[in-house]
């Protein structure tokens, strides 16, 4: 009897998780004589702990197919970290009596640093608890922290959605500057790693452009240097545009706009950076501001999504499927650079040991010797990330997304789980 697969989404969305989705079940249905059917988690590994699966084989091939251009996670997410697994066994026992009630013997979970750590845990379950199990870790964080990998799916499309904000905004900036606003600061994700930031400077192509000040997690923010900066740079060109990290610290080590909260993985809960940093220029230096905080809009802008991103989140899920059936367990597929230019990459892999809650920071290298922009060598590398465009069909002036039916799998326990 063929073994059926579990896939789920993890983690905060992005606007190509749903190609890697896509790529994932276009391949299991390629490969029927190996995998049965591929039941999806409805919210993430909740979904496997409540026994609330989706049958994907409701959904049709257009249907499927679909997902390569939708944003967002189809089958929904979460944030919810398991346990050792010692410390909490019971999870564990249960996640192998759903498990086993279905037929599961693939386990996908699409995700970034916490959710590796979560497929890593999953893979162990053979060894330790007398189920096999093949479990296959697939990449996917905006924030481009993972290790190994040379890039994340969702990334590309963020940075390309960042620096296409920033340049657009600051050419309204740029044309109000003389008798209305003349600050912009834009906040971005990113709480310890600046890529995301990083890829704001994307749109500084030549002297003078903006972003004139990046402010990054890697960099402790000195406040005296900032406001000389932005002085300079309104002397300059009449205005100053800033794109800052989420993750900005003072010289304490404290986030700038920690809010004193913690989420679900036990990470602060950042307040919002950007008003601390628009005010602080209006106190010292008098300047009219504007400020935007990105959220949800960088990660869900499937309508500008980065062609690149799309192609490598597509083909992550394929390879996810194809290292399963060929009996790899524990590992999770990487991207692999070859070169910048021409760009190139092809498929690699990593073991999930050497993935789970590793975080990949800004090189230094990559930060301009002032620490408030980037260097070429950071330019080469992201350059390639945000190349080529990949439009979602449009219909009345909207782009068309699909929504599933998300059919449930009938229940086959008579016991029940309650999340803590």
């Amino acid at each position: 009897m063929l073994k059926n697969a579990f896939y789920a989404q993890s983690g905060g969305v992005t606007a190509v998780i749903n190609a890697t989705a896509c790529g994932l079940i276009e391949t299991a249905r390629n490969h029927t004589d190996k995998i049965g059917k591929v039941y999806a988690g409805r919210n993430g590994i909740i979904g496997a702990l409540t026994e609330d699966l989706i049958d994907t084989s409701q959904e049709s091939d257009a249907a499927i197919a679909a997902l390569r251009h939708t944003p967002a996670g189809a089958f929904g997410s979460c944030r919810f970290k398991l346990k050792g697994l010692e410390e909490s066994k019971a999870e564990y026992e249960r996640l192998i009596e759903v498990f086993k009630a279905h037929n599961i013997g693939y386990f996908f979970y699409n995700g970034g640093g916490d959710s590796q750590d979560t497929s890593h845990k999953v893979s162990q379950i053979g060894e330790k608890m007398g189920y096999p199990i093949t479990c296959v870790g697939v990449p996917k964080t905006v924030d481009n922290d993972l290790p190994i990998t040379d890039n994340c799916p969702g990334f590309g499309s963020v940075a390309k959605y960042v620096a296409v904000s920033i340049r657009e905004a600051s050419f309204d900036v740029a044309s109000m500057a003389k008798t209305s606003t003349k600050i912009f600061v834009m906040e971005v994700m990113g709480r310890h790693a600046g890529w995301i930031a990083a890829a704001g400077g994307l749109a500084a192509e030549k002297e003078g452009d903006a972003p004139h000040i990046i402010l990054f997690p890697e960099i402790i923010f000195d406040q005296e240097k900032f406001l000389a900066k932005v002085d300079d740079s309104v002397k300059k060109y009449g205005y100053c545009s800033i794109v800052v990290s989420e993750g900005a610290k003072n010289k304490e080590g404290k986030f700038l706009a920690e809010a004193g909260t913690r989420d679900a993985f036990g990470h602060a809960q950042l307040g919002g950076v950007a008003p601390v940093i628009a005010q602080l220029v209006k106190d010292s230096l008098g300047h009219k501001y504007h400020w935007a905080v990105a959220d949800y809009l960088q990660r869900a802008a499937r309508h500008i999504a980065s062609k690149t991103d799309v192609e490598q989140a597509y083909a992550l899920g394929k390879a996810a499927v194809e290292l399963a059936i060929e009996g790899k367990n524990a590992v999770m597929p990487t991207v692999e650079r070859i070169s910048n230019n021409p760009y190139q990459w092809k498929i690699g892999l990593a073991n999930l040991a050497d993935v789970a809650n590793v975080e990949k920071k800004m090189p230094l290298d990559f930060i301009s010797e002032d620490g408030f922009g980037i260097t070429e060598a950071c330019r080469e590398y992201l350059q390639p990330l945000i190349l080529g465009e990949d439009y979602p069909p449009y219909e009345n002036g909207l782009p068309q997304y699909v929504v599933l039916k998300n059919v449930a799998v009938p229940k086959k326990l008579s016991t029940t789980y309650n999340l803590k």
